[in-house]
């Protein structure tokens, strides 16, 4: 791949790259398991940021704006009693007081952090700090509007395209432009089976989209898939994350615990370390070895300046 090649598919987050040949931006999703509790907030961006993870990631909604009229008025059971729909969206809600000592917080511990915007209002809202990057949820892939708005900050927009079909991410793509985005492949299952991952997408949307970068959005239990995913060349990673499973709230089952968040960041680094960059060569380290196990000699070793001789059968 040319040089240009490879710029194009390159993404900015603030001062950080994602793309081939950097290292892998691994972002600790934080969504709404803090619980609308800002200390537990604090202690999840804590948890990411000791892990070693680039960036933490929240959801943003307007309630009157993202939860349909008919369900306002339903009463459902919350870890704050019973209350209607609306009362706990706006419960689990944080505003600009709070995202500001969230973004202090953040600066503080040396994380990025940002956020899936659900309407345009939560974009406007969100484009009063200094976000590096904006996130699309799978859910709202086929809005329109709100990709135009995402497109109009120019910033890096990621876009997971779970629930969606091949037809509607070209849409997507489309109304976002390929210039700023970074495409997660994604299966948004609660937690999500094995079997129904497909991680090999990732290879599919790499030759379908060559100039955009190709990352994984999980919603599994455990590590090892998440690690196959930045195998197959994801160069972005995101994972739920919580202080405890067995907390209160729908993505908590699906998310990782601070001790598997720092195995999983250990384990993509080491990772992206051992891919290496493809081409075969003899390593110095082997040259002891060779010495003292190979009897035969074989074919004059190619040369640095990447000669390539047929070797003889």
């Amino acid at each position: 791949m040319s040089n240009t090649a490879s710029n194009d598919r390159l993404r900015t987050f603030g001062s950080k790259t994602a793309g081939p040949g950097h290292p892998v931006y691994i972002t600790g999703e934080i969504g709404i398991n803090h619980n609308g509790d800002l200390e537990n907030a604090f202690a999840l961006i804590d948890v990411a940021a000791d892990a070693g993870c680039d960036a933490v990631k929240f959801q943003k909604r307007t309630p009157e704006i993202c939860t349909p009229r008919d369900q306002w008025d339903i009463e459902r059971d919350t870890p704050w009693g019973r209350m209607t729909y609306i009362d706990y969206r706006h419960r689990v809600e944080f505003g600009e007081s709070e995202y500001q000592a969230i973004s202090e917080h953040c600066a503080k511990r040396g994380i990025d952090w940002f956020a899936s915007p659900w309407d345009t209002e939560a974009v406007a809202f969100l484009e009063k700090f200094d976000v590096p990057a904006h996130k699309v949820a799978s859910a709202s892939l086929t809005d329109d509007e709100l990709l135009r708005a995402l497109r109009a900050t120019g910033r890096t927009v990621i876009l997971s395209t779970g629930m969606s079909t091949p037809r509607q991410i070209r849409h997507a793509v489309e109304v976002l432009g390929s210039d700023n985005i970074l495409l997660c492949h994604a299966t948004s299952t609660y937690p999500a089976k094995a079997e129904e991952l497909n991680l090999r997408v990732i290879n599919t949307l790499q030759a379908e989209y060559p100039n955009v970068p190709i990352g994984y959005s999980g919603h599994e239990t455990g590590l090892q898939t998440t690690l196959a995913a930045v195998a197959l060349g994801a160069t972005f990673v995101e994972r739920h994350i919580t202080l405890d499973r067995a907390m209160w709230g729908s993505d908590q089952a699906a998310s990782v615990e601070p001790q598997g968040l720092s195995r999983l960041v250990r384990d993509i680094r080491t990772i992206e370390a051992s891919l290496g960059d493809g081409v075969k060569k003899v390593y110095e380290s082997e040259l002891g070895p060779m010495k003292k196990l190979r009897r035969v000699a074989g074919v004059v070793a190619e040369s640095d300046a990447g000669d390539r001789e047929p070797a003889t059968v």
